[in-house]
């Protein structure tokens, strides 16, 4: 696991002026918005930081001050304190913040891809988990959330733990990628940070998780609805913005100006840039909606309730909320995907 440092950081009228938007639209038009973040990676929010560079939420009219802080806990409880207007909770503190009565809607699905995966190489024949009957399955640690994630993709196939396929401990990231060498592994279940080091190293892989599994989407854009309702101009400029630098981010022409938007915003992520090229594709991946034509950003009601009903059956959430079509909303999604 890479460790970053704290990182605060401003789109300022000196960093937009390089993206060619007039000082005076700034000045004349520009709202100020704090956006909070729970960790201070930029490559996790890369639309964002490519929205800073490329000078998106200048053109918008918006200043975006963005301040990292440690976890969706805190970007919610900043939220909640009118000390960030935008921010980028986890799924799973957002509906616990909602089961609280904290009057707080996610707008934004940054992430609909779940942050753990089950792959092959890329060569591999295999193309479903039910074709690894009888295989080995590498995982990073014996008893992390990796395990229990590929517990519950097999045992969904009606498929046992030492009688249909077996764990070998491999470590994460890099280590993985001797096991595959060797043969060791068939497939491994991987978070995205390792799928972009197996990749930096040479190793292509492809992703077999089933599409059910995929539905535990992560962190996304939240606001608390009061906001919302009296500044739908921002949350609709900010949205526009973040769509067209996802668009920019998902272009392969342009992986080293993203890297270069990214190292401003954290100069850790600029040191490896080989490294950080394979973090951003996975997280490009990660970040696509599942369906292009309902566009960035959307959201749907079967996902909120996979998430609801995880956190219910492990206690998490002592009950489901009374109407979990009120906790989210698609209302910006169309303007934000306009060309």
């Amino acid at each position: 696991m890479r460790t970053l440092k704290f990182v605060k950081y401003l789109l300022a009228a000196s960093i937009v002026g390089l993206s060619g938007v007039p000082a005076s639209v700034v000045a004349q038009e520009s709202k100020d918005v704090t956006f909070v973040v729970a960790n201070p990676s930029a490559i996790n929010i890369i639309p964002v930081a490519v929205a800073m560079g490329e000078g998106y939420f200048a053109e918008q009219g918006l200043n975006v001050n963005v301040e990292a802080l440690n976890g969706s806990g805190a970007v919610l409880q900043a939220l909640t304190a009118g000390q960030g207007q935008i921010g980028n909770p986890a799924a799973g503190p957002f509906l616990g913040a909602r089961a609280r009565g904290i009057d707080i809607t996610f707008i934004y699905r940054l992430n609909p891809n779940s942050s753990l995966s089950m792959v092959v190489k890329e060569e591999a024949a295999t193309q479903k988990p039910e074709e690894l009957k009888g295989k080995v399955i590498g995982i990073g640690t014996a008893d992390g959330a990796e395990a229990s994630f590929a517990r519950s993709i097999f045992g969904d196939l009606g498929m046992e733990e030492g009688k249909d396929y077996s764990f070998l401990v491999v470590g994460d990231g890099g280590l993985a990628t001797a096991g595959f060498m060797r043969g060791d592994i068939d497939a491994y279940v991987a978070a995205t940070s390792d799928a972009a080091i197996l990749n930096s190293r040479g190793l292509k892989l492809r992703n077999i998780t089933p599409e059910r599994f995929r539905v535990f989407f992560g962190n996304g854009f939240a606001a608390m609805a009061d906001y919302i309702e009296k500044n739908p101009d921002v949350i609709e400029g900010f949205g526009k913005a973040v769509v067209k630098g996802a668009h920019f981010a998902a272009d392969p022409a342009n992986i080293d100006k993203v890297i270069d938007h990214a190292a401003t915003v954290n100069p850790q992520e600029g040191e490896d840039r080989a490294f950080s090229k394979a973090l951003i594709e996975q997280i490009v991946v990660r970040q696509t909606p599942f369906d292009t034509a309902k566009g960035y950003g959307y959201q749907d009601l079967e996902a909120w309730q996979a998430w609801q009903e995880s956190l219910v059956s492990s206690g998490e959430m002592k009950e489901p909320l009374p109407d979990l079509n009120a906790i989210y909303t698609n209302r910006f999604v169309e303007a934000w995907n306009s060309k």
